[in-house]
């Protein structure tokens, strides 16, 4: 076992004020340190040379009236050498003239996965050099600093977004830039909280919804109109409707949707989407790729009819020659149903066919008739089954997250189909068997689009502004031309993705544990590994579908970032619990919905409102766990409470409405539909009525 004794001072600009908190033994795999006695100065250690210690070594050095300087080795970057006066010791500390730097009377080679664990109980000792009148926590500029190649970790002081105390990453992968962890104060005190709550019971609502949850029914594969799929020619039909739908998968989920209830509102065929490459997500995949397309068409064809292509007929049209060519400029987002009876079924009756180009959220959700709004659910939640390699592979994933075959429910058998195992008790499953599924979404697309600040300074800016030039070209023409909201001001407002410390925060003030199984979604995480480290040091039991998955079995999907998604969507929706970080984003929407759809109230999902919680980590320089983790735990909970769907929200996110989920009997008498006015059922095209069924 590996022991290090450890030497703690207070320093100043002024060396009068220097002062020894301390020794520290600390030994690793104990999540204890003891707090040896206290002396004024201390020695100098000699001796001492650089080729002493490797490059993943614990280098910190105590002197006496004498400071050590940040220099490069050959190993790495260490503390050593000595200086003229404790002066330039202080400037080592961001430049602000005040550093508490811990220091170490021995070289130990240490792995840098045990530096985790001083980490997690260094910061407790604080608390009693507070309680000894060393330091005020409320108005202290100090800092306290461990080096470890060249890596440094801010325990305490004026942490603030961007501001000199923040913690250093040396870039050690080839074309990646150095990027800032921020909040280190706050993630110390999360890591010492995590370290008590060890042996403490997790909070009983963790893994649990509302009990009114468990009201709501999945009911929108209920049909009340007559079939209209057996028709099996295009006789009677007005036309055919073609979607090129933009976006990622989740955008495309969205536009498939919507397309099939516009279909059915313009008594239309359909034919099979098609998807647009993007320049951002690099994926050629199509519909047949990750979509069953026999099964789509055939749950679907009591309700429109679908083909998989236009007649010969009508495929040698020059559709843009003709005006039959439909863009988002033409069609107003979230568009209400009347628009496309006004003006796309007069293009669609005079030549037979409408090609929506883009299509992104063009139908709105009211007020949408009730068997309309039904049929966009039916899509979503019961006509889209993957294809049976995503199915399959998405079994694994499962699988090796709980420790068991997936079984089978409602909701396993619309996600894997027939690679659900059979039903296992629950009894059967034990505590270790549940995961807790992270969105992360904090790509670089992301990231850029957002138009925050992340801390990284000029380099930052810069490599995000010339991300914009390339794939949002708008976006950096309205920059230019137009005065946009500061950064600081985007954070407060909530308008900023949540970084990984930020939502590994979240995770510790709720009251997860620090040995949860916690799988990650998502993409390559802007900042890489280094920006990871926060989630890792504090949730060492994280996994990702890379590390579960072999390199044989990832392989079918390489280059395919739409079936990577849809892998992560099967291991969020299938999750114990789901946490969100961005609650704009797309595929968050969706799991929620799904979880809400079909997880019966056993399925909780973690929705932060970021803008209060912005509100809470712009204190985080001086607030105190206890009040963090209260403050955080308020916001969650009031996002957990259980309502029926508000009026133009998404239905695809909220599906608890009598459309999509039917309450049961008892509470049938108050959740009736709600809508400003009465809707629509019947427009007057020229002299032709039609009526909505």
């Amino acid at each position: 076992m590996a022991a290090l004794l450890l030497r703690v001072s207070l320093l100043s600009s002024d060396p009068s004020q220097v002062r020894s908190l301390g020794w520290i033994r600390w030994s690793s795999g104990v999540h204890s340190c003891q707090l040896l006695g206290a002396t004024r100065f201390f020695r100098s250690i000699q001796g001492f040379k650089d080729d002493d210690c490797g490059s993943r070594a614990l280098v910190l050095r105590g002197t006496c009236m004498k400071t050590s300087r940040l220099s490069s080795t050959r190993s790495g970057r260490l503390w050593y050498g000595s200086g003229d006066n404790d002066a330039s010791m202080a400037r080592l500390g961001g430049g602000n003239g005040r550093s508490v730097v811990t220091r170490c009377a021995c070289c130990v080679n240490v792995d840098i996965s045990l530096f985790s664990e001083i980490f997690m109980t260094v910061r407790g000792f604080l608390s009693a050099w507070e309680h000894r009148g060393y330091y005020n926590p409320r108005t202290s500029q100090y800092t306290l600093l461990i080096s470890i190649t060249g890596i440094h970790y801010c325990f305490y002081g004026q942490c603030h977004y961007g501001m000199p105390c923040k913690e250093e990453v040396n870039a050690t992968e080839k074309g990646k830039r150095p990027h800032p962890v921020m909040l280190t104060r706050l993630l110390a005190l999360a890591a010492h909280a995590l370290a008590e709550a060890d042996n403490r019971p997790e909070p009983k609502d963790l893994w649990k919804e509302p009990i009114n949850a468990t009201l709501w029914k999945p009911c929108s594969d209920q049909r009340d109109w007559e079939a209209s799929g057996n028709i099996s020619s295009s006789e009677g039909t007005n036309g055919y409707i073609i979607i090129s739908a933009n976006g990622g998968i989740n955008q495309q989920r969205v536009a498939i949707c919507n397309a099939v209830t516009i279909s059915r509102l313009l008594n239309a065929t359909l034919v099979i989407p098609k998807f647009l490459y993007s320049n951002v997500w690099l994926d050629k995949s199509q519909f047949r790729d990750i979509y069953q397309e026999d099964y789509f068409i055939k749950y679907l064809k009591p309700d429109i009819r679908i083909v998989k292509e236009l007649p010969l007929e009508l495929q040698s049209l020059d559709l843009e020659a003709i005006g039959s060519l439909v863009n988002d400029t033409d069609v107003m987002k979230e568009s209400k149903p009347s628009i496309y009876v006004k003006k796309i079924l007069p293009i669609l009756l005079k030549n037979r066919v409408v090609h929506f180009v883009g299509f992104g959220n063009r139908l709105s959700f009211d007020p949408i008739p009730f068997q309309l709004q039904r049929l966009r659910c039916r899509c979503n939640f019961h006509a889209l089954r993957f294809v049976h390699k995503i199915q399959e592979t998405g079994a694994l994933l499962v699988e090796r997250l709980q420790g068991h075959m997936p079984h089978l429910s409602p909701l396993q058998d619309n996600l894997l189909g027939h690679f659900a195992g059979k039903s296992i008790p629950s009894g059967n499953r034990n505590e270790s068997s549940k995961y807790l599924a992270v969105h992360l979404r904090f790509e670089i697309d992301m990231v850029a689009y957002s138009m925050c600040y992340f801390g990284g300074g000029k380099d930052e800016e810069e490599e995000l502004e010339m991300y914009r030039q390339i794939h949002f070209p708008a976006l950096t023409e309205i920059k230019r031309t137009t005065k946009l909201p500061s950064a600081a001001f985007l954070r407060s407002e909530g308008k900023c993705p949540l970084a990984p410390e930020e939502a590994v925060l979240m995770l510790a003030a709720i009251g997860f544990k620090r040995r949860t199984s916690i799988y990650i979604a998502g993409a390559e995480i802007y900042g890489g590994r280094h920006r990871m480290a926060a989630i890792s040091r504090l949730y060492p039991a994280f996994v990702t579908k890379e590390t579960l998955l072999s390199p044989s079995e990832l392989e079918p999907f390489r280059n395919f970032s739409s079936q990577l998604a849809a892998l992560d969507f099967i291991a969020c929706a299938s999750a114990d619990a789901f946490a969100m970080t961005d609650p704009g984003s797309q595929f968050s929407s969706l799991v929620q919905g799904y979880r809400m759809y079909y997880g019966g109230g056993d399925l909780p999902t973690l929705r932060p409102n970021k803008r209060r919680l912005a509100s809470i980590l712009v204190k985080n320089a001086t607030i105190e766990w206890k009040e963090f983790e209260t403050r955080v735990n308020k916001l969650i909970q009031q996002t957990k409470q259980v309502h029926e769907r508000p009026i133009a929200r998404s239905i695809f996110r909220h599906p608890r409405c009598p459309e999509s989920s039917g309450p049961e009997l008892v509470l049938a008498l108050w959740l009736i539909p709600r809508h400003e006015a009465p809707l629509e059922s019947t427009w007057r095209l020229g002299d032709k009525v039609l009526t909505l069924s």
